[in-house]
C-alpha cells in the first residue's frame, strides 16, 4: 500500500543539488561559494536519503497501517527539516558571484522554503489518516503520493538555475554536492538526525 508513495518519492521528488560531477572551468570566488555551500548540504542529503529508504522499507502488503503511518510521519518531517536547512544554507552563503546571482539566490532560496513546508504539510496529512480501516488508509496514501508529485514537478525550476553554468559546474566539483548513499534505516522509520535523505535521483541527472 506504501508503493505508490514510494514511488513518487524516488522516481520523482526532489532533489535538488545532488549533481554529478562534470566540468570544471569555474573560477576561484565561485568555487569557494559553491564549498561554503556544498560543506552544508550533505548532511541534509543524507538525511532526505535516508527518509526515502525508511518509506521503501514500508512498502511490503502486509504492512501495518499503524507502521506506516510512523515511518513516512517521521521521513516527511525529516525531509521538511532537511529542506529548511537547505534554504538556510543557501541564504548563508549569500549570492553566488555570477550574473543575477542575487536573484538566482533568493529564488532557490524560496524555493527550498516551500519544499520544506510542502513536506511539513504531508506529515500532517499522514498523521491525520486512519489507520483503524485499511481501504480508507490506502486511498489517503494514495493522495498524498499524488500530491508529491506535484511538488517535484511545480518549483525546481530556481534551483535547477542555480545548478546551471558556472555555478552549478563549481558545485558539481564539491563532493559535498554529490548524491549520497542511503544508510538503511531501522523499519519502523527515520526518527534519528542522521538517519534520513534525499532522494536527488531525479534532479541529478538535469544538471551540469
Amino acid at each position: 500500500m506504501n508503493k505508490k508513495l514510494a514511488a513518487a518519492l524516488s522516481g520523482g521528488a526532489v532533489l535538488v543539488l545532488a549533481l554529478s560531477g562534470c566540468s570544471d572551468d569555474s573560477d576561484d570566488k565561485v568555487n569557494d561559494w559553491a564549498k561554503k555551500v556544498c560543506d552544508q548540504v550533505q548532511p541534509q542529503l543524507q538525511k532526505i536519503a535516508n527518509a526515502n529508504a525508511a518509506i521503501q522499507q514500508q512498502t511490503a502488503d502486509n504492512s501495518k497501517p499503524a507502521d506506516v503511518q510512523k515511518t513516512d510521519s517521521a521521513a516527511f518531517q525529516q525531509i521538511s527539516q532537511a529542506y529548511k536547512a537547505l534554504g538556510t544554507a543557501v541564504q548563508e552563503a549569500g549570492a553566488p558571484p555570477v550574473d543575477d546571482g542575487e536573484t538566482t539566490q533568493k529564488e532557490a532560496v524560496k524555493e527550498l522554503n516551500a519544499s520544506s513546508v510542502a513536506y511539513a504539510n504531508l506529515k500532517t496529512k499522514v498523521d491525520d489518516l486512519d489507520t483503524d480501516d485499511q481501504a480508507k488508509f490506502a486511498d489517503g496514501l494514495k493522495g498524498i503520493a499524488d500530491e508529491l508529485n506535484k511538488i517535484s514537478t511545480n518549483g525546481d525550476q530556481a534551483l535547477q538555475k542555480l545548478q546551471s553554468g558556472d555555478v552549478g559546474s563549481a558545485m558539481a566539483k564539491q563532493k559535498g554536492c554529490q548524491r549520497p548513499t542511503a544508510s538503511a534505516p531501522p523499519a519502523s522509520g527515520p526518527s534519528a538526525d542522521a538517519s534520513k535523505s534525499p532522494s536527488p535521483e531525479a534532479s541529478a541527472s538535469k544538471k551540469a
